[in-house]
């Protein structure tokens, strides 16, 4: 088949859906099929800014919420238009939509669309501001989500919960796909851990606490660094670095500095994906402390499962996918949300108990073989196209 992958953001960007894309994209190429990706970053720079970026910017000024909206509309017009341009040089069989305006965008295409839904795209906006709860813009996005959902051929959710919100909200029944990693590419490789932390500056006895996230209230990043202090009381070498950028980047670096935590806490920024295999081989525990925030919960989070496939032992809060994706205290450990001294005693015990954290590492790169392969995840997408193609 001929597939194209379609997104309203930029691709590739540090996150989520950016990795799946491009690991679905890998997938599919292995099982024999041709596969494109259109995305925001194919519009000229200059247009990004002038049509959507700097508007957006102005119009949340005005009112909170009125430039998501500019912004997504322009979003959809913009792709809607390259997708044209790329089906007039390329017959596609599908196109397999990544959110709902990348769905909007493909429908006036007439090209049979799929639409994978990667979360809860109106309660995740009012989670990191972007949105007022109960505002007009909030039930505009709601509606969009509605409109998308009812008329793509067929949803695909990346956990079971998500699932239940598409029916819930739009009366519309989805496949539940759990997400995946590239068995390949993320793999243990701890021969090189000390290669890895010179080439980073990292000190080779380090107690090396990684948190690879996206710095946004529903990824409870700060309670690692409110845990950082009961760590260092009992191993002072103990160091907290974090891969990821977002709102909550001032918060944290605030919170870092006041508690006087900046020798012992580092914010790395956006790393290139590549680079983080680097980070899991050279890290001694990996942290993905997920919250609740406005109705929002972790999806199949894709950071846990590159984490369970390089070979470091992994510490989640017991929310959403994460609950589905770790057996606790067999292939992970799962902490209370928001629990700042469970958290930090759950560190101190891997730190204490090495092997038991090797013993959890290796219990997870096995379940990561068998369930989480982006080989046998492509094969059931592909089952997705063909019955969207069935008339």
């Amino acid at each position: 088949m001929n597939i194209l992958l379609a997104t309203v953001f930029d691709y590739p960007h540090a996150g989520g859906l950016s990795t799946h894309v491009t690991t679905l994209k890998a997938g599919l190429e292995a099982r024999g099929h041709r596969v494109d990706v259109v995305s925001f970053s194919d519009v000229p720079r200059s247009m990004q800014m002038m049509l959507a970026k700097g508007p957006s910017f102005l119009l949340n000024k005005v009112s909170k919420g009125t430039g998501i909206l500019w912004s997504h509309a322009v979003r959809q017009r913009l792709l809607s238009r390259l997708i044209a341009d790329k089906a007039a040089s390329r017959r596609y069989d599908v196109i397999n939509a990544q959110e709902v305006f990348a769905t909007l965008a493909a429908l006036p295409s007439g090209i049979p669309t799929v639409t994978t839904v990667h979360g809860y795209m109106t309660y995740e906006a009012i989670s990191r501001g972007a949105v007022v709860e109960g505002s007009r813009q909030a039930q505009h996005l709601l509606e969009k989500e509605i409109e998308a959902y009812t008329k793509t051929r067929k949803i695909i959710t990346v956990d079971q919960r998500i699932k239940e919100y598409v029916r819930e909200k739009a009366g519309v029944e989805a496949t539940a796909i759990r997400n995946f990693i590239d068995v390949d590419r993320f793999k243990p490789e701890k021969a090189n851990r000390l290669a890895y932390r010179k080439k980073h500056g990292v000190p080779e006895n380090a107690a090396v606490i990684f948190v690879p996230r996206r710095l946004t209230k529903k990824n409870g990043v700060i309670y690692p660094a409110l845990a950082l202090p009961h760590v260092l009381e009992k191993y002072p070498n103990a160091m907290l670095i974090y891969a990821g950028m977002g709102e909550a980047y001032d918060e944290l670096k605030s919170l870092i500095e006041q508690r006087g935590l900046s020798e012992k806490a580092k914010l790395l920024g956006a790393i290139p994906h590549e680079t983080m295999t680097e980070y899991y081989a050279l890290s001694d525990i990996v942290l993905v402390p997920s919250v609740h925030s406005a109705g929002v919960e972790e999806a199949t989070s894709i950071s846990a499962l590159e984490a369970m496939g390089s070979g470091s032992p992994l510490i989640a809060s017991a929310v959403g996918g994460l609950k589905e994706i770790v057996n606790h205290r067999q292939d992970g450990l799962l902490v209370e949300e928001k629990n700042v001294d469970e958290l930090a005693q759950a560190i101190i015990e891997l730190l204490d108990h090495p092997e038991f954290g090797q013993q959890l590492a290796q219990a997870a790169r096995r379940k990561i073989e068998d369930e989480y392969s982006h080989l046998s995840a492509a094969k059931k997408y592909e089952d997705i196209y063909r019955a969207a193609l069935a008339p």
